[in-house]
């Protein structure tokens, strides 16, 4: 058994003579301190591969160039006034987060193989922290897709809202779905453990969340059956939430807004946490 120090009560540590107690707050903010540094990692990767965000943006520009404007002439989806581009912006920035972050768990298997994930497992710092710190690093990415949308959306007409409120409102949104699917993507990612199965599962999975949303239809037209599996949709609330936020003059979406960021939110830390008890299983 360690003697204790002398002068030194049990939880606290000694330096230079001054006494400070090992609080609650020195542990959290020694968590987040560690969960920014792998979010900057991750960022970092952006720097030396900035095409992979030019790339990313080729989908929802095709989206909403060519898909947009053939439906906004047909006028058979109603969309509560909106003008069918203006309805589909936020459908198509939703799923562009999702498709970022369902294969981010890929990345993680290529760790594996380097041997990175080793070194991050044989450090201190704790295995939720790494999820968290990817999970940060796909919302960031995903606020790239949300400035080219913007951008492309306002070049086509569409009345954004852009006060600053709504704009923090958008950010904080793509940041927790973000979170929730680069989550989800790396969870998969310990349990498949292979490049070729992960990406099997994550292309199977990313259509039916994209159809099973409201992003390029509202729930009113699903059957019944679809409707209720849109309810167990994380990117349902994602599209909900953005529609309300990004769209001036939109009404107030399916559910309130509290409420879709609250799911995101949940699900986000959910699956951070199951992530974090699965990440040993990388290298098993």
């Amino acid at each position: 058994m360690i003697p204790e120090e002398p002068g030194v009560p049990p939880g606290g540590s000694a330096e230079a003579g001054v006494y400070r107690p090992d609080g609650v707050f020195t542990v959290v903010a020694a968590f987040f301190r560690k969960t920014w540094t792998i979010t900057e990692l991750e960022i970092r990767k952006l720097r030396h591969d900035p095409t992979e965000l030019l790339t990313r943006a080729v989908q929802p520009v095709l989206w909403l160039l060519v898909f947009g404007q053939v439906f906004s002439r047909t006028r058979a989806i109603p969309t509560g006034g909106l003008r069918y581009l203006g309805f589909m912006a936020p459908g198509i920035l939703a799923p562009s987060v999702l498709f970022i972050a369902i294969f981010y768990g890929i990345g993680v298997i290529w760790e594996r193989d380097l041997g990175i994930v080793h070194k991050f497992l044989a450090s201190p710092t704790p295995r939720t922290a790494l999820v968290l710190g990817k999970a940060m690093s796909a919302g960031v990415r995903g606020l790239t897709q949300a400035v080219i949308i913007y951008l492309l959306a306002l070049l086509l007409g569409v009345r954004m809202n852009l006060q600053p409120l709504a704009l923090a409102g958008v950010g904080l949104t793509i940041f927790l779905a973000g979170g929730a699917f680069s989550s989800f993507s790396l969870v998969i990612a310990c349990l498949v453990k292979t490049r070729e199965r992960f990406m099997g599962i994550g292309q199977v999975l990313t259509m039916p969340l994209f159809f099973a949303s409201n992003a390029i239809y509202p729930l009113s037209l699903m059957p019944g059956w679809l409707r209720i599996i849109s309810r167990f949709n994380p990117l349902t609330y994602e599209v909900d939430a953005l529609r309300a936020l990004m769209i001036a003059g939109a009404k107030a979406g399916a559910y309130p807004l509290g409420m879709d960021l609250g799911v995101l939110l949940g699900v986000m830390a959910l699956l951070v946490f199951i992530g974090g008890r699965l990440y040993p299983r990388v290298v098993v």
